[in-house]
């Protein structure tokens, strides 16, 4: 079977802090020899307690940190994360990233059309000249609404919006471009459990519209649960148990999946409305 992503052996390991010019640094272990496939037009859900590795993974397979050691290949491509911005144009023009705190990735001295429009800029879409902007603008207003937002709020600044709000900002910059794998990390946790589920909806519209795949990171066993057909779960670093959404989270075989699953609220099977 062939996947739109897939990594073998993934592992990121970080120098500590030298405590004496003669000992040898210690070394922490961020994540430990991960496989991960996600196929094309599916969702993987990756859930874990905090510091169990989940965002060091989201970094690796997004070519936003190097591995220690282990592989990432997107499309039969290897992503080689050391190769520089511009070797890496090909991965970032078919993938799309959103993080938890919307504000921090938002420029607050552009208007929301020039943050949302820039990667369709950097990566040549629309074509060039007058008709290109033309273009690009156009396809500005139409991914606002596709997230809920009206179009003339493209002339407006983030501050002038809720936290809900630059969160759908964020998700219309992730995916202006048209991705074909969008990557969340925590992406809902801040965000009250009315606004997620908005979110939500417009993800699971996204998914069957476009066929977009997705890998996302929550701590939201709810969303998990509506929006991703196979879920990871991840301890200290490694993955401890995957397999298909239901399986996983209605009979988990492993006691710390049944733990983390017992100490995480859901907010139910019928989040997405």
């Amino acid at each position: 079977m062939s996947f739109l992503l897939s990594a073998r052996g993934l592992t990121r390991r970080y120098p500590g802090p030298r405590t004496a010019p003669w000992r040898p640094r210690s070394v922490s272990t961020a994540l430990d020899d991960a496989d991960i496939d996600v196929r094309e037009g599916s969702a993987v859900g990756v859930i874990g307690e905090s510091g169990s590795g989940k965002s060091t993974l989201v970094r690796l397979l997004m070519a936003l940190d190097t591995p220690t050691s282990g592989s990432v290949v997107f499309d039969g491509k290897t992503v080689d994360a050391a190769a520089g911005a511009r070797s890496l144009h090909w991965l970032r023009r078919q993938t799309g990233i959103v993080f938890q705190d919307p504000y921090a990735s938002l420029d607050p001295r552009m208007s929301v059309g020039r943050i949302v429009g820039e990667p369709l800029w950097a990566m040549g879409i629309a074509g060039s000249g007058s008709a290109g902007s033309s273009g690009r603008r156009e396809r500005v207003r139409e991914v606002l609404e596709d997230v809920g937002l009206e179009p003339e709020m493209a002339a407006r600044f983030p501050h002038e919006f809720s936290g809900g709000q630059r969160q759908r900002i964020a998700l219309a910059r992730a995916i202006v471009h048209r991705p074909r794998l969008l990557v969340g990390d925590e992406p809902m946790s801040a965000l009250d459990v009315t606004v997620r589920a908005q979110i939500l909806e417009v993800l699971s519209r996204l998914r069957e519209r476009d066929g977009m795949s997705l890998v996302l990171v929550s701590h939201d066993i709810g969303v998990v649960q509506n929006l991703c057909d196979e879920v990871v779960v991840m301890k200290d670093g490694r993955i401890v148990e995957e397999g298909p959404t239901e399986k996983v989270l209605l009979d988990p075989q492993v006691a710390y999946t049944r733990h983390l699953l017992a100490s995480i609220p859901a907010i139910g099977p019928d989040v997405a409305g």
